[in-house]
């Protein structure tokens, strides 16, 4: 994982910035939000909250703090995630079991690990700083996963109450129900080519983007815009999730065994569709972007379409090619946490950043070179490289300096509570 050379007082506030960003997203919740653990993939926001900060004094603290103690004997093993090298863990699937620590005494871990961090940079010099500034970096980037996450898990415990609470009402409703460009069904094509993948530069990435590699693509056309709730709507009423042609073998089992007929959060009501979000049920937006599908559903919409997914290769060298500005996209900070219709028409292709992650057909697997790192941190990617399959782009959850060209996220294959949508290729 690469690092980004910085001063302390720079770091400091590029620090506290990040963690206050979390703390705001939990800002519109009661103290019962911060609890449930509905299904395994969520985490409480309780959880989230301390398992930043734990990672900040484990990898951090312990290394370079003088003095360093922990803040609490049980901590470590409460708020590991899967560290294996750090020890052992409190189960998964159990997060949302325990009434304690409290919402507050999180709260309290927080600033007392925020004011030993801060302490810790100022005293730090030399090659220690330069040591610590990269594993800074890590951290700050893992915490801005973790906003990600924060936003998914609190959408679906609270979609899934009965009363369906709102999280906020959206500063600006009107970007909700801008049209679509006249060209946003048209494709670009990319010629024929050789063409070098993966990340380059000296700012910070994550170490499953390297090495940069050299990849030979055939020529290739890629739809402009993403698939619409609209499209996918007719998908859905022709029958889609009924006929078994469009499904690969593994896709229709999962469908047939969890009993899926439309994307998660929708709802038919009389006739009319309609669509949790966080801002309350509303009707669904036809010219919206379709999310939170898994990639089984994205599959069977592209075979119905008669088209199919890129490659994540594809979708890479086609945003070098079409330049997306993440300040003209639907992210984190436009705080919609919603996808929206393109918020900008002077693209080349429309919604290359935000909005949804898109589904490619590439296996999540190491670039030719790859290695792991020792330690616990060679445990941060590379041992999930099986199984999974790569999104890319960033969504309406994903901060908006988070995010590069060649930024790989990765879910498994059913996995549709995060915002993931499509794209089309031919």
């Amino acid at each position: 994982m690469k690092s980004v050379a910085r001063d302390s007082s720079s770091l400091i506030d590029l620090y506290l910035k990040i963690r206050k960003r979390s703390e705001e997203i939990c800002a519109p919740l009661e103290k019962e939000d911060y609890i449930p653990q509905p299904i395994t993939d969520v985490s409480p926001p309780r959880w989230h909250l301390a398992h930043t900060t734990w990672f900040f004094e484990v990898f951090l603290l312990q290394s370079y703090l003088k003095g360093f103690h922990f803040y609490h004997p049980k901590y470590n093993f409460l708020f590991n995630s899967y560290y294996r090298n750090v020890g052992e863990r409190w189960a998964r699937p159990e997060r949302g079991h325990l009434s304690r620590p409290t919402v507050d005494e999180i709260y309290a871990y927080r600033r007392a690990t925020d004011d030993r961090i801060v302490k810790m940079l100022q005293d730090l010099q030399g090659r220690d700083f330069d040591k610590a500034a990269h594993l800074m970096m890590v951290g700050i980037n893992h915490e801005e996963q973790h906003q990600e996450l924060l936003i998914y898990d609190l959408k679906y415990i609270l979609c899934h109450n009965p009363l369906q609470p709102v999280y906020n009402r959206p500063a600006n409703p009107d970007l909700f129900q801008q049209s679509l460009p006249e060209d946003y069904k048209d494709f670009i094509c990319i010629g024929e080519g050789l063409y070098e993948v993966g990340y380059r530069g000296d700012d910070f990435c994550f170490d499953n983007e390297q090495p940069a590699q050299k990849v030979f693509l055939p020529q290739y056309h890629l739809r402009k815009g993403l698939v619409t709730n609209k499209e996918y709507l007719e998908f859905v009423r022709d029958g889609g999730y009924q006929n078994f042609n469009l499904w690969l073998d593994d896709g229709w089992t999962w469908k047939e065994e969890n009993r899926i007929s439309h994307p998660l959060y929708w709802h038919e009501i009389d006739g009319q569709w309609y669509e949790m979000t966080l801002n309350g049920l509303r009707e669904l937006n036809l010219n919206a972007p379709v999310t939170h599908i898994s990639f089984y559903e994205a599959e069977a919409f592209s075979s119905w379409a008669g088209l199919r997914l890129p490659s994540e290769f594809e979708w890479e060298i086609a945003a070098l090619s079409c330049m997306p500005d993440r300040h003209k996209s639907n992210m984190l900070e436009n705080k919609l946490f919603h996808p929206a219709p393109p918020l900008s028409s002077d693209s080349k292709c429309y919604q290359l950043y935000g909005d949804v992650w898109e589904w490619t057909y590439s296996a999540y697997h190491p670039y030719h070179g790859f290695k792991t790192v020792p330690g616990a941190l060679g445990e941060y990617n590379g041992k999930f490289m099986i199984n999974q399959m790569v999104l890319r782009g960033g969504s309406c959850a994903t901060p908006r300096q988070h995010i590069r060209k060649s930024y790989r996220n990765f879910f498994h294959p059913d996995k549709r509570w995060i915002f993931s949508g499509i794209r089309l290729a031919k």
